[in-house]
């Protein structure tokens, strides 16, 4: 997969796995990143389904109806170039914590329904519940932080609070944050992430 990496100062310090929203790429998180954590490698992945030109991690079949075959597919995909990064760049696969946004937000989300300890933590930035009617893994103490938007067309509020409900229900210590804005991504938002991040890790 396309990806940045950035070597970080403190080996101690989580490896921020950053996902892009729809049409984004490998460079548009990392300045994010860097403000959650300017001391911690950074691999940053560029997806690998294109829509009308659009960098996305999976298909989908409309707006907000995922491809939920190609879903399994892609999830499966980036968990396997994890694995094989952390070895290339010799940073601790236990200590990921995944950043994604929209689209990245549902794929580190669906990581999290499928596979067990594959991520330290996440921030989810307005994701949606990736799948439903399944069997999530344990996620006891998982911390997870979610960003939304009380104005978000995309991903309505019901949306939100679902994934924050189904992940609670298998350990995951979550914490839901919300903004009256929309789809966006906000300063206030980047910064309520910062400080939980500071505050878990």
């Amino acid at each position: 997969m396309k990806h940045v990496f950035y070597k970080g100062e403190d080996s101690t310090k989580p490896t921020l796995l950053l996902l892009h929203g729809t049409g984004g790429n490998e460079h548009d998180l990392v300045g994010l990143g860097k403000e959650i954590d300017g001391a911690a490698n950074i691999l940053s992945v560029r997806g690998n389904v294109l829509e009308n030109g659009m960098p996305r991690f999976f298909k989908r079949l409309a707006e907000g109806v995922f491809d939920l075959e190609d879903l399994k597919f892609r999830t499966e995909e980036l968990k396997n170039f994890i694995d094989e990064a952390a070895e290339n760049y010799e940073f601790d696969r236990n200590n990921v914590v995944a950043i994604g946004y929209s689209n990245g937000a549902n794929i580190a989300g669906n990581l999290l329904f499928e596979y067990e300890n594959v991520l330290k933590g996440a921030i989810l930035h307005h994701p949606m519940v990736p799948r439903r009617g399944v069997e999530l893994p344990s996620l006891l103490g998982t911390p997870i932080f979610i960003g939304a938007g009380k104005n978000d067309f995309m991903c309505p509020a019901a949306e939100s609070e679902e994934l924050r409900d189904l992940l609670q229900n298998v350990g995951a210590e979550v914490e839901l944050y919300w903004h009256s804005y929309g789809h966006q991504l906000t300063q206030d938002e980047v910064q309520a992430a910062k400080d939980w991040y500071q505050t878990k890790f």
